[in-house]
């Protein structure tokens, strides 16, 4: 029965046990940590070969990697990319090790040069705003307001963002110059952008003519099932739409081989990437092409790429079927909560009880649990609802992640009660 429809004194009663239960977790003692998205130590282990690597310092067309130049990335790490996004290896950047690096690096050259298609630079004019699909991950939208863009959140459904709000946002707005998405397991909400909405997006009007959708691919082989979900080709769907330039792709290894020192991805049309490598130019005289080099022996190919990647999903499946379980045995009752069931990705997105999150996340960290601020997946870090929580449960070891979910739930069972009046 919903905690909503239990008499006073049965609501009473439920609110006890809860708070004997929260009484017996602070007595354990807890050190969990389900805040950020890490690998774990052993998919870590997974790409330990690469300290071995590279074998050599020459690559397929002769550059030696531990010289200057080679702005854009090595041939053959480019087109392991491309592979991967499915856009041309003439299109594709390989760069450092961060692809936020890279959304920073193209929003200040747009503030101070502008993009193709610009009448000036964003920076020039009196407002610049960033539609922001929400929930969504909050350092995008900290990166976009720490740079004075305002962030305007939009509605995300399971195929991506609500393209109706979207279209008549852009079409009657020339303020809006962008917008966030990640397009392939989003998160946190494990959204998967689809075909229909990656057309719409390609080819609604816009009122800014440079507005700009920078699509942070940051998960696209990251699948939890055996069943891999393919990203629309938006550079494609851009070009056939007449808007080339609309669109700004990243993707890295973080998530694939070692997080703080993989390989990102820039990719666009021909004017997107000339502008880019323009700019670039002025203050670097190429990328790591060693770490480039070795990250090329380490895979061979795109193919290479998906079977280690198999190998990750076998470690942290089960850590994503026991948060489901958790979240089904203990909550699914009660009708206090909903949560995200992802084939993809590195998050679960929790709904709890209007008026709770807040509530959760201090009761959690009271017993020792840590969890993402409430309300960070939303621009500014304002949730109106003050519901949503962002679960990650890649990190700890899975007896780890059973405890602190039976904790997460036992926090989210107390606060409803306690917001219902037991």
């Amino acid at each position: 029965m919903a905690l909503s429809d239990l008499a006073p004194a049965d609501l009473t009663a439920f609110a006890d046990a809860q708070r004997a239960a929260y009484a017996e977790l602070k007595a354990q003692g807890l050190k969990l940590d389900l805040t950020r998205g890490k690998p774990s130590p052993e998919q870590l282990d997974l790409s330990e070969a690469l300290l071995t690597l590279p074998t050599g310092h020459v690559a397929a067309d002769g550059t030696d990697v531990r010289n200057y130049g080679g702005l854009a990335g090595l041939p053959e790490m480019r087109q392991i990319f491309a592979d991967l996004l499915g856009i041309p290896a003439a299109n594709v950047v390989a760069a450092g090790s961060s692809s936020l690096t890279l959304m920073h690096d193209t929003l200040v050259q747009a503030l101070l040069y502008g993009r193709p298609g610009s009448v000036e630079p964003w920076g020039v004019e009196d407002v610049v705003r960033f539609l922001c699909p929400t929930p969504g991950y909050d350092r995008h939208f900290a990166l976009a307001d720490r740079l004075g863009i305002e962030l305007v959140p939009v509605p995300i459904d399971a195929d991506g963002p609500d393209v109706e709000v979207v279209a008549e946002l852009v079409a009657g707005d020339p303020t809006i110059k962008g917008m966030w998405l990640v397009p392939t397991y989003s998160n946190p909400t494990g959204a998967v952008c689809s075909e229909e909405v990656a057309r719409a997006l390609a080819s609604m009007p816009t009122a800014a003519p440079d507005f700009t959708i920078l699509w942070d691919n940051a998960y696209a082989v990251h699948h939890l099932t055996e069943t891999e979900v393919r990203t629309p080709d938006i550079v494609t769907l851009c070009a056939e739409a007449g808007n080339p330039d609309r669109v700004v792709v990243f993707a890295s290894t973080s998530k694939i081989t070692f997080a703080g020192a993989g390989v990102a991805a820039l990719a666009g049309s021909e004017a997107t990437v000339a502008a880019y490598l323009k700019g670039l130019g002025f203050y670097s005289i190429g990328p790591d092409k060693v770490n480039q080099l070795r990250h090329v022996e380490f895979f061979g190919d795109a193919a290479g790429v998906r079977a280690h990647m198999a190998k990750h999903r076998e470690l942290i499946a089960p850590k994503f079927a026991e948060v489901q379980r958790v979240l089904a045995e203990r909550l699914a009752e009660h009708g206090i909560a909903e949560w995200t069931d992802p084939v993809g990705g590195y998050f679960v997105n929790l709904d709890v009880l209007d008026g709770t999150a807040r509530r959760v996340v201090e009761l959690a960290k009271e017993a020792g649990i840590a969890l993402t601020p409430a309300g960070s997946a939303f621009p500014y870090g304002e949730d109106p609802r003050n519901r949503n929580i962002r679960l990650a449960p890649t990190l700890p070891p899975l007896a780890e992640v059973t405890a602190a979910m039976e904790a997460v739930a036992t926090c989210v069972l107390l606060a409803a009660a306690e917001e219902l009046g037991g």
